[in-house]
Order: structure tokens, then C-alpha cells, then sequence
């Protein structure tokens, strides 16, 4: 079975304890913490390391998150440590975040500019896509800075892509004025 099918099992198997329990929110920011942590590329390798052992790894856990999440969450880490999962910790996070997502109606609109963008024009673009058919009613939007984009914005939303960046328009001038067809190729 593949790593992303079973975290995508372990993170139900945690959304509906949490939702059952009525610690849907609680459980959501400790798992928040923990796709932050994992982030962190010597927790990574830490954690899918198969010279250090179990015992030196659970106590590395119990330092990060011991007292700093719920006791459901740190039980939740202590039994994928016990079962020798503690490697799909990360893909577990990430899952759980878009399964929470899904179950809250919660879309995510990422906007990539060459500066910084203005918080006018990010509440701008939220209130466009809350009232649009495309997203749910929820709207969050992450904002990155590319400078290669040399100006304008790109806008990311469930598998779709609106480029109107000056670097995409360069490209489509390249491609138009490439192929000349007043020049006769010999």
C-alpha cells in the first residue's frame, strides 16, 4: 500500500476521534505544530532514520510536543511511534490538514506576486473568490514572493492556474515571435 493511502487512513482515523471527541479545532492546531515540525528537514531525517532507535526517537518527540499539544495528539504520536510509522508523520499532517479542509468547506487560493502583497488587494482577491462559483465559502490564501515573476501575479486554486505574470507574458511573445513566418527556413 502506498504512504500517501495509509496517512491518508491514519489522518481519518484522527479527524473522526477528534470530531467525536469535540476536539476537531484543538487536534487541527496541534497537527498544525506538527506539519511545522516536520517541516524542519532534521526532524524528517530523524524520523526516517532506521539507525536511531525507537527509544531516543520517542524521547525526541516527547521533548517537541510533551505539554504543547493535547494529550489525545500526543497519544496519537506515542502509539504511530510504537507501530514503527513515526516516518508517515509528516505525509499524517499534511492529510489530516486537507481532509479538515475538505470537511470544513475550506478552499485554498494561493497567491504568488513579485513584491509583497498589499493587504488590500489579498482581502480583495478573498472577497472575489468567496462570492465566485469556483471555491467553497471559506476562502484562505497563502501569499509567496517570487521575484522571477519580474511583476503581476499568479493565483493557484484546486488544480487550476491563473498566470498573469510579466515573466508568462515574455514567454507567449518568445513563442509568437519565434516561428516567423516571413523568414523562409532553407
Amino acid at each position: 500500500m502506498s504512504k500517501q493511502r495509509i496517512a491518508g487512513r491514519y489522518a481519518k482515523s484522527l479527524l473522526d476521534l477528534a470530531s467525536e471527541s469535540n476536539l476537531l479545532d484543538v487536534i487541527k492546531e496541534d497537527v498544525a505544530y506538527l506539519n511545522e515540525v516536520c517541516k524542519l528537514h532534521d526532524v524528517v531525517l530523524m524520523l526516517q532514520s532506521p539507525i536511531i532507535n525507537p527509544g531516543k526517537k520517542e524521547q525526541i518527540i516527547t521533548a517537541l510536543f510533551d505539554g504543547k499539544v493535547n494529550k489525545m495528539t500526543f497519544a496519537f504520536l506515542h502509539i504511530m511511534l510504537t507501530k514503527g510509522r513515526e516516518s508517515l508523520l509528516p505525509n499524517i499532517a499534511s492529510e489530516f490538514l486537507n481532509q479538515y479542509k475538505k470537511l470544513k468547506g475550506i478552499s485554498t487560493v494561493t497567491l504568488t506576486t513579485a513584491t509583497p502583497a498589499s493587504a488590500e488587494m489579498i482581502e480583495q482577491i478573498r472577497k472575489h473568490f468567496e462570492n465566485s462559483s469556483f471555491t467553497k465559502n471559506t476562502v484562505e490564501i497563502l501569499t509567496q514572493t517570487k521575484s522571477d515573476l519580474l511583476g503581476g501575479f499568479t493565483i493557484e486554486f484546486e488544480d487550476k492556474l491563473y498566470d498573469a505574470s510579466i515573466k508568462h507574458q515574455l514567454d507567449q511573445l518568445r513563442k509568437q515571435f519565434g516561428g516567423n513566418p516571413y523568414v523562409k527556413s532553407i
